[in-house]
């Protein structure tokens, strides 16, 4: 392992020192919210060409012995009040970075964590300062974490714009979901993200794709197509990508399935 103060930390929860974070038997860390025990799936983020596996999207799951726990944020975020909301994305970001760092695999790659919904007008003072503290405790690269925003009605764009703004300002790279093409268009310049992610299934406003696609390349920004998860899907993007250019990333089902374990490229190729 590269990060010595995790591996110090990790040490430390298997000897049972008291935390609301511990270790399973296979060295996985685990939490507790609302007596539900939680841990971590990631499901890769490949490059279209090449399929190459780039980050991970990091995922709340339900403990499992087949590693095919049950997606708990809905139904845990909605039981909880915003005070609660809080700490628990806190708590799925420890898990997930944590269960990340830990891993070989992860050397290369970058990891995407969520930010919900909530937590946009919940957090009352300084977005990501929190999360960064516990990353530079552990000593764990601030550079490869990819912060997550959802996507926003229009009524929310000074929301968004303060929220990736203390981002920005805390050091970490940011995502934006959007609901179009041309509601990325419309945010482009003024928010200036790292990443954008559409699902798949926007494919249907080819135009606005394809002028997105070219935007984003000339800026420097990465586009992510999530929810691939038919054959059909797939040729369509890889039709797309012909015609535009530029670097495609793609997430889905079709590809890879949530894991605890991360993969190497070659054994989970599609």
């Amino acid at each position: 392992m590269s990060f010595p103060i995790l591996q110090k930390y990790l040490a430390r929860l298997s000897d049972g020192v008291a935390s609301s974070i511990w270790l399973d038997q296979e060295g996985k860390a685990q939490g507790r919210f609302f007596n539900c025990t939680m841990t971590s799936a990631f499901q890769p983020i490949r490059q279209l060409d090449g399929n190459r596996v780039v980050a991970y999207e990091g995922l709340a799951r339900s403990v499992s012995a087949q590693d095919q726990g049950l997606s708990l944020w809905k139904l845990l975020d909605h039981a909880a009040s915003d005070d609660e909301s809080i700490e628990l994305d806190r708590l799925c970001r420890m898990l997930h970075a944590i269960n990340f760092f830990r891993q070989a695999e992860a050397a290369a790659a970058d990891l995407y964590l969520n930010v919900h919904d909530r937590l946009l007008s919940a957090v009352s003072s300084n977005h990501g300062h929190a999360f960064r503290r516990i990353l530079d405790a552990l000593e764990l690269p601030l550079a490869r974490v990819v912060l997550q925003l959802p996507a926003a009605t229009p009524q929310q764009g000074w929301l968004l714009n303060y929220v990736s703004d203390n981002y920005r300002r805390n050091g970490f790279r940011f995502a934006v979901n959007v609901n179009s093409p041309r509601a990325a268009l419309a945010v482009l310049d003024r928010l200036r993200p790292d990443v954008f992610k559409l699902d798949v299934r926007d494919l249907r406003e080819e135009d606005g794709v394809s002028a997105l696609l070219q935007r984003c390349a000339a800026a420097g920004v990465a586009v992510v197509f999530r929810r691939l998860e038919t054959p059909p899907q797939l040729a369509a993007l890889r039709e797309l990508h012909a015609a535009a250019g530029g670097a495609l990333l793609v997430q889905g089902y079709l590809l890879d399935a949530p894991h605890a374990l991360l993969r190497q490229p070659a054994q989970r190729a599609a």
